[in-house]
């Protein structure tokens, strides 16, 4: 019995958004519990290299052409410069940031300062380093997830001066959302595809944030639980922010972008604030206030409003989104 192509796309999807919502609840549960950030990353970092690098590995030896632009010796698909620009703010920076915002914020601050902000840091970094200009529409997207990331993030900002941590959370998690906001650019700057991308930022951080983490670590200058918590803890992670956020979820959504479109694909993707808020409320217990409400649906809306104002700008499923997710499957 054969799956359609359309049945498939529905499966990316549900899968995409599935991985990218448990990534903010899982995430919020371990960092501020059990593992450190660095040891989260480290996890994700195995776990990916597993699948990636011999993947990149084939890639560059297929033939001469692709092996003499390959770098990292051969486990980058892309040149050394590529490599190192979308590597550093796409792989270890990246993801270390988000997982020290768990630390200090909670899961439903994440949903609407990391993929809710993400469009917003996308658009900004478009005008200022590749000229592409605001449409009403896109003002009007970006002005709505402004308001929603004040709405979240300014509320603990200023409870800061009675001694709360929260702000600081917010903040590492809207410079995570830059991180990627760079990338995003980087990568339609490159014409990077989603494939070769996620295994240059895997390479890299691979070959740079391994060998640095068992150093510091060797020489007591950074604290990690690796070695008080349970083996099964370990594989999930390495298995999940690895294997799932990284490898599944990137294939995943690259397959639902060719089967919807991009401009469906970031409107499918726009739920994942929400979810991923509705799941710390019941999973972990965190408390949803009308704040944080009302900043997810002006987050919701401004995400939508963008994607009309792409779908507007060059026709029907052929223009690229607002959304970062469409060249970077990585949460």
């Amino acid at each position: 019995m054969r799956i359609s192509s359309r049945a498939l796309g529905v499966m990316a999807a549900v899968l995409t958004v599935a991985i990218w919502t448990g990534f903010i609840i899982i995430g919020r549960a371990s960092a501020a519990r059990t593992l450190t950030p660095f040891d989260i990353g480290l996890l994700r970092i195995l776990g990916a290299s597993v699948v990636l690098l011999p993947w990149g590995l084939y890639l560059t030896r297929r033939d001469a052409t692709a092996r003499a632009s390959s770098s990292l010796w051969g486990l980058s698909p892309l040149p050394w410069r590529q490599t190192l620009m979308v590597g550093f703010v796409g792989g270890p920076l990246y993801a270390v940031l988000c997982y020290a915002g768990f630390v200090y914020a909670p899961a439903a601050h994440a949903s609407v300062l990391m993929p809710g902000s993400l469009p917003l840091w996308t658009a900004v970094l478009a005008f200022l380093l590749l000229g592409e200009r605001f449409t009403k529409l896109r003002l009007v997207g970006l002005a709505c997830i402004v308001a929603g990331d004040l709405l979240v993030g300014g509320a603990s900002l200023l409870r800061a001066f009675q001694g709360g941590e929260v702000w600081k959370g917010d903040l590492i998690f809207m410079s995570a959302a830059m991180c990627w906001g760079v990338y995003s650019i980087l990568a339609r700057q490159f014409k990077l595809d989603a494939v070769r991308g996620t295994i240059a930022i895997t390479a890299f951080a691979f070959c740079t944030y391994v060998p640095v983490f068992l150093l510091l670590t060797q020489l007591g200058a950074l604290t990690s639980h690796l070695s008080t918590v349970a083996w099964g803890e370990i594989i999930f992670h390495m298995v999940f922010q690895g294997g799932g956020s990284v490898v599944m979820a990137g294939i995943a959504f690259t397959y639902m972008v060719k089967q919807f479109g991009p401009v469906r694909s970031t409107m499918i993707t726009a739920s994942v604030p929400g979810l991923s808020a509705l799941g710390a409320v019941f999973l972990l217990g965190e408390p949803l206030g009308l704040n944080l409400l009302a900043g997810l649906a002006l987050v919701t809306i401004g995400i939508l409003f963008g994607v009309r104002a792409s779908s507007k700008a060059k026709g029907p499923e052929l223009g690229t989104p607002v959304s970062v997710m469409t060249k970077g499957a990585t949460p």
